[in-house]
């Protein structure tokens, strides 16, 4: 199958080759990833643009710190998932931040509390989600770098307020705002035989109706679905009042469309504390990759168990899908 590559991905594609800057080429392989189209031609380019992806954050983290100017927005990424949160003003952001992370945010009635971005840490189950807080979009203000910020992050939460009735104005003002500079917000990704080019760099993106705890909210939420729900999920809360979030955490954890996948030493128990992150669909020889590039290269087989899969220690090949908590136990020659 062919793979149909569009003139944005081959000129992203050139820029990676010609950079000299590996966090450059970081953000440009991100862009890559959200904008290939998907399906069977390219899964085996789509995996090597990940490797590469995951290779240059592991030598990052190995290197020196180089002095450049301060920027808010280029947040080191962190966690199992980048996550922003974005919105007009007072709309309930970072109540929602704060509720979610436990991170201080300066929360109030009167707009732009928030000047830049914030960062926090969201628990789920075994893991963290990472989240940012931004300033407010207006239709007088949008920040360009908030903009560079969304289209390297995983996944968008827009916020707006349930009770009020700017809600839908909202949400197509910020929708167009992002189509004009080729962003679009999606429910999920194109199907993998969608083979449609387009210029625009897709965004997986939550619709999140805050405020449920005030008169009026619920009718509104019935609106937001009736007029988006075939374009993103729309999810009701209250940020203020709410106590779980279980289900919210959940849908971004499945919306970020990744699987945690455990290690198990060779006779030894796994261990089920440090899960390793892919994205969903990732293979055995994938999983290799992220604890060391040499030991793929020598894996000859694995044994798997757990996961709701079939599986109960039977032996797998190196291509074998894995599925969320997978436990996998890898073979090389001695």
């Amino acid at each position: 199958m062919p793979a149909n590559l569009t003139p944005q991905y081959i000129g992203l594609r050139t820029r990676f080759q010609q950079s000299k800057d590996d966090e450059e080429k970081a953000e440009l392989l991100q862009e890559m990833i959200a904008i290939i189209p998907k399906h069977k031609g390219t899964n085996k380019m789509l995996a090597e643009l990940r490797s590469k992806l995951a290779t240059l954050r592991k030598e990052a983290l190995n290197k020196p710190s180089k002095h450049k100017a301060y920027n808010p927005y280029r947040i080191v990424r962190q966690g199992a998932g980048q996550v922003v949160v974005i919105g007009f003003p007072n709309v309930g952001k970072s109540r929602l931040v704060s509720s979610l992370t436990k991170v201080h945010t300066l929360v109030a009635s009167y707009p732009f509390t928030t000047d830049k971005p914030i960062v926090g840490m969201m628990p789920f189950e075994n893991i963290n989600i990472q989240l940012i807080d931004t300033p407010p979009i207006t239709e007088e203000i949008t920040e360009p770098n908030l903009i560079d910020l969304i289209r390297r992050v995983d996944l968008v939460l827009l916020v707006v307020d349930a009770s009020g009735d700017e809600s839908l104005e909202q949400i197509e003002f910020i929708k167009g705002k992002l189509e004009q500079v080729k962003l679009k917000l999606v429910a999920k990704h194109a199907e993998e035989d969608d083979e449609e080019e387009t210029e625009f760099i897709y965004k997986k993106a939550i619709i999140v109706a805050n405020k449920t705890d005030l008169e009026g909210s619920q009718d509104r939420i019935e609106t937001l679905n009736e007029l988006y729900s075939q374009e993103m999920t729309i999810i009701g809360l209250s940020a203020e009042t709410d106590t779980e979030f279980d289900t919210f955490k959940k849908m971004i954890f499945d919306t970020l469309d990744i699987i945690r996948v455990y290690t198990k030493p060779i006779g030894k128990k796994p261990d089920l504390a440090d899960p390793v992150i892919l994205y969903r669909g990732s293979t055995v020889v994938e999983a290799a990759e992220e604890i060391h590039k040499d030991f793929a290269e020598k894996l000859k087989f694995a044994k798997v168990w757990g996961g709701g899969s079939k599986y109960n220690g039977q032996s797998v090949s190196r291509d074998h899908p894995l599925e969320d908590g997978n436990i996998v136990e890898f073979h090389v020659p001695e």
